[in-house]
């Protein structure tokens, strides 16, 4: 719902939009394209561009960066075949990440070396990506990235432009390395950045010589080529000879018939790939019957349907901003009534966050490692190296500490059963959290779960229009709302907390769908420690989903959901039960019986998390510091 009225102006970040918007296209070379803005990460999918939403008024950086990703996403949609690119990349794992941080650095490069401007701008674009510094320091090769590591350095090679200095410890951790075991193919690629297939091949060779493992599928595949007759005397220069001109130019011409789409070689090229396909597929099923398949494990965060969880139709389910939901000045009413509530628990809840403040502040003191043979020479040390230079314990060193480089998201349940007391704290709580998370430099995600109606909605209208088919599975409308994106300051979203109090919001819950949105949001933030917390009074129910499928049809869903973020992610999952237990679910989770503990109860488990942490990382130092004092 628009929020802007005929009498308003518009925003002063508009025209900025419009001519941004513009820009891709014309870069793209396709007037059809789309360009977005919200609270997603910056993405191309099919013909629409999704970019961050700027601020009211930008500043220059922020500008730069946000020119870099739609320069970066234009040149994408202009200079990559994602046919060429699927039947080339590697599958899974790995060699896939590799393959596509490189080919990333292929597109950007191609731009970079044609206009100095969109090289400026997707360089700051990179110096954001890293402005946390957590690869600038010296590091061990098993601590860095090798994705990010091989990327830089390609990046340099083709276009010249030097990687960041935030960037510099990832580097010249793996320059060396990468340099001795494949220097001879790195020379080759600058001379292919305009050829997407044989930059591919020739990357694929980059990746063997790195004595990265590739996928067996990618193997079969590789060799079932190898077998065409059309095929057998280009692949074969590829793999079995020094010539590197030659099989650039074999492969080149092969891959470049395929993407031009001439007529007759298109054909012969698909019925090799049927071919192949039917060699795979017979492969991987004798593969599938040994002890464990070469394929990736299946997720349910992926695929729910592999692990029996259908959805009838997603066609009008609902991601939103809040103040999609409400007009300004509903939520200003009801912020203040927030704020009225929010005075009666300010005493109590405030003691609580000033507790984990100082928590997390403490952790954040600069602290140093003495008597060192090596690093920043110690100025109260300067009378021994006066006496004696070649004392070898004259240096200092200061602590690495990864705690600035976290993110936690808050995931609400919006059901109708916390309507009143219990939605009314949860905000207050959130609200409360946020900002002393954002003061101790801790970035916060406040996302709410519900559906668009009771007892099923428009899915529920089209099943009964289809004739009422057996086993639908989910039948009503998800209704998942951003009410704070991590990159957001509190003081912009602070309003958006209070549509929680909106009467008529609140309606059915569906957790386990509603946990995975969150946890694959999180997973597309850069910070290296991601916590996800769920507060919630309940099981999951929905009338019109259970009329139809099994009692515990949405809850054997969440646990399945829970078990896969607890066991396979990241992600640090902990959940706080209203009135409800929550531990026969999450294997970190507590129950409070009162909505006047909530406040307690995540202030305590945050603490708790961080605290943990600390003394992992103490252990981790602890016998390096004994070792070099």
């Amino acid at each position: 719902m628009s929020s802007i009225t005929p009498k308003q102006k518009e925003l002063p970040s508009e025209p900025f939009k419009r001519a941004l918007a513009l820009t891709v296209r014309s870069i793209a070379a396709d007037g059809a394209i789309e360009v977005s803005y919200g609270s997603q990460p910056p993405s191309l999918e099919g013909k629409t561009v999704r970019l961050p939403e700027p601020s009211r008024v930008p500043g220059l950086d922020e500008i730069a960066v946000l020119r870099g990703h739609a320069d970066s996403l234009a040149l994408k949609a202009a200079c990559h075949d994602p046919k060429v690119h699927a039947k080339i990349a590697p599958q899974t794992g790995d060699a896939r990440q590799l393959f596509e941080a490189v080919e990333l650095a292929r597109i950007e490069a191609l731009g970079a070396n044609r206009m100095p401007g969109m090289a400026s701008n997707l360089s700051a674009k990179l110096v954001d990506q890293f402005r946390d510094g957590r690869y600038s320091a010296p590091r061990e090769r098993e601590d860095a990235p090798l994705s990010e590591a091989l990327a830089l350095i390609v990046r340099e090679r083709l276009s010249g432009l030097k990687p960041p200095e935030t960037t510099s410890g990832v580097v010249n951790a793996w320059r060396p390395w990468v340099e001795q075991k494949a220097n001879r193919i790195l020379d080759e690629l600058t001379a292919l950045a305009d050829d997407q297939a044989t930059f591919g091949h020739y990357l694929r060779e980059l990746l063997k010589a790195l004595d990265v493992e590739l996928d067996p599928l990618d193997e079969l595949g590789q060799s079932n080529e190898d077998q065409d007759p059309d095929q057998e005397s280009q692949e074969g220069d590829a793999q079995g000879t020094d010539d590197g001109e030659g099989s650039a130019e074999s492969d080149g011409s092969q891959d470049e018939r395929f993407a031009e789409g001439e007529d007759g070689e298109e054909t012969d090229v698909a019925e090799v790939s049927d071919s192949d396909l039917i060699d795979i597929d017979s492969e991987s099923l004798e593969a599938a019957e040994t002890k464990e398949p070469w394929q990736p494990n299946a997720s349910v965060l992926d695929s729910p349907e592999a692990f029996g969880y259908r959805v009838f139709s997603t066609a009008h389910d609902e991601e939103t901003v809040a103040e999609e939901l409400c007009m300004p000045e509903e939520l200003e009413r009801l912020r203040a009534f927030l704020d009225k509530e929010l005075r009666g628990l300010q005493g109590a809840v405030a003691r609580l966050a000033n507790r984990l403040q100082r928590r997390l502040l403490a952790q954040q003191n600069r602290a140093w490692d003495f008597d060192l043979e090596e690093g920043i020479l110690d100025a109260a040390r300067l009378t021994r190296v006066v006496i004696d230079p070649m004392h070898p314990l004259s240096f200092k060193q200061e602590r690495d500490t990864d705690f600035r480089d976290t993110v936690v998201t808050l995931l609400l349940d919006n059901s109708g059963s916390m309507r009143g007391r219990p939605i009314m704290v949860a905000a207050c709580c959130a609200d409360i959290l946020a900002r002393t998370l954002e003061r101790c430099g801790v970035k916060v995600e406040i996302l709410g779960f519900t559906t668009r109606a009771w007892k099923g909605g428009q899915a529920r209208e089209a099943w009964l229009a289809a004739g009422k088919p057996a086993a639908p599975g989910r039948l009503n409308d998800l209704r998942h709302i951003i009410y704070k994106p991590a990159d957001a300051p509190w003081r912009r979203s602070r309003r958006n907390l209070a549509l929680m109090m909106r009467e008529g919001l609140l309606k059915e819950n569906i957790d386990g769908e509603a946990l995975a949105w969150a946890h694959n949001r999180i997973m597309a933030r850069p910070e290296q420690r991601r916590i996800l917390m769920m507060i919630s009074d309940g099981a999951p129910v929905d009338d019109s989903t259970l009329s139809v499928n099994s009692g515990s049809y949405l809850e054997q869903h969440m646990r399945q959901v829970i078990e896969e973020i607890e066991t396979r992610s990241p992600v640090e999952l902990l959940a706080i039960g209203i009135g409800h237990d929550v531990t026969r679910y999450y294997r970190r989770a507590v129950t409070v019986t009162d909505p006047s503990e909530l406040a307690g109860a995540m202030t305590d488990k945050l603490v708790e998390l961080f605290e943990e942490q600390a003394i992992l990382e103490a252990a981790r130092r602890g016998p390096r510091s004994r070792r070099l004092n």
